[in-house]
């Protein structure tokens, strides 16, 4: 499927961008916002974006989302099962 998005054509010259790189970028925080909120998987997210998973995963710095979205108890409780 497709969607498509209108956005003013300056913005990308505002963000000091190309049109691809802008559209790659607003992609990118489509599918990372997606992730964070648990609706989609990260193979998911790395396929709405053209990236391997493992790229996408290591992306996910540059958006301030963490690839392990665990609290400390559920990390303890997951080392003492192991």
């Amino acid at each position: 499927m497709q969607m498509i998005v209108n956005y003013p054509e300056k913005l990308p010259d505002a963000l000091q961008q190309s049109s691809e790189q802008f559209e790659h970028e607003a992609k990118m925080a489509m599918a990372v916002k997606l992730y964070e909120l648990k609706r989609i998987s990260s193979g998911t997210a790395a396929a709405l974006v053209g990236m391997e998973r493992v790229a996408f995963l290591l992306s996910l710095h540059n958006y301030g989302v963490a690839v392990i979205d665990s609290s400390t108890e559920d990390l303890q409780a997951d080392f003492a099962n192991a």
